[in-house]
């Protein structure tokens, strides 16, 4: 679902942007060609005001990343694409286990982007950060009685709880990143105690979610928190509080959307250069404006609404752990009976 902007805030991205100047991205005949899996009405106005900014011409096919990664192994070395960008570093460590990437040389991407939101070995950055974290009834909880994600497994939550299926890579990646913390046996413990205390089925997604704790089905969950953010954005009042997890231990877990290049592609430079400008500052400003996400370059502040659920400690750990443990979790969340 994409969000649309009150005008103040196109005011201020069309600002921003024009601070893109052609001597930093010179005009080019160059075209370069992105798959994304990222919605197409997000992306398009940042990459055409690029191609305004720069002449490059962008050609953009938009599918989900299992039917991209399907189509760059099938098309090979015949590819047209130059550059993925998809959600999800689970999604971003298969593109470049199926070497589908390759590596970037980029120091402005290295400046830009911490190395806990990119691949360890150059082959993909984050562009933007998703923040997993528990919510709760403003009506039913107060924030002093919540803590942690482990906390959730506790009897006192019975009932109370609500979960969206395990089938969606959100999860699979917020449960691998706690392996990697903890280990398989805690892991799978807190998993089993998170079923236990479910107040319904599982939720297909984040807002059904949210709506639930909202109309009094159960009183706590765990989101991403742009989901609520889009809900607040239109309506203010909407009841649902936001908590920071594991802020005396770990941190909240993160994940990304991001972007590397194609491993055949025939444009590389100006895939880095796309990359590199979708890494800066005005361009980070059109991620947390439009859809309320975090930016991935720490020197760009979050949109307004993001400001006012405070600073936060985020895990460190690299996300490219989502990927590598990605199979591991999905068999945890089996056994655990987490459908």
């Amino acid at each position: 679902m994409t969000k649309f902007l009150p005008l103040s805030r196109y005011f201020l991205f069309s600002v921003a942007m024009a601070s893109v100047t052609l001597a930093s991205h010179p005009a080019s005949a160059d075209t370069v060609t992105v798959y994304s899996a990222r919605n197409e009405q997000l992306l398009k106005p940042l990459l055409d005001r690029y191609s305004k900014e720069t002449g490059t011409e962008i050609k953009l096919l938009t599918a989900n990343e299992g039917a991209l990664l399907a189509r760059l192994n099938a098309e090979a070395t015949g590819t047209p694409a130059d550059v993925l960008i998809t959600v999800d570093a689970g999604n971003l460590w298969q593109a470049a286990q199926q070497g589908l990437l390759q590596p970037i040389n980029s120091s402005i991407l290295n400046q830009n982007i911490p190395a806990h939101l990119r691949d360890p070995g150059n082959q993909w950055f984050g562009l933007s950060v998703r923040a997993r974290t528990i919510v709760y009834s403003k009506a039913q909880i107060q924030a002093k009685d919540l803590s942690t994600y482990e906390d959730l497994a506790d009897p006192k939550w019975k009932g109370k709880l609500c979960l969206r299926t395990s089938k969606k890579v959100y999860n699979q990646s917020l449960i691998a990143m706690m392996i990697t913390e903890q280990g398989e046996a805690k892991t799978e413990a807190m998993v089993k105690g998170w079923i236990a205390n479910l107040a319904t089925d599982v939720f297909p997604d984040d807002t059904a979610l949210l709506k639930a704790i909202a109309a009094g089905q159960c009183q706590v969950g765990i989101v991403n928190t742009y989901y609520l953010g889009r809900l607040l954005d239109k309506d203010a009042n909407f009841p649902v509080g936001l908590f920071w997890a594991n802020q005396n231990t770990s941190g909240t877990h993160v994940n990304v959307s991001g972007a590397g290049i194609t491993r055949h592609a025939k444009n590389k430079a100006g895939a880095q250069k796309l990359i590199e400008f979708l890494s800066s500052d005005s361009a980070q400003l059109f991620y947390t404006d439009q859809d309320l996400e975090f930016p991935a370059n720490p020197k760009v502040k979050p949109d307004s609404l993001i400001k006012s659920w405070g600073a936060f400690k985020p895990n460190l750990i690299n996300v490219s752990k989502a990927g590598e443990l990605q199979t591991t979790a999905t068999r945890l969340m089996d056994r655990a009976g987490y459908r």
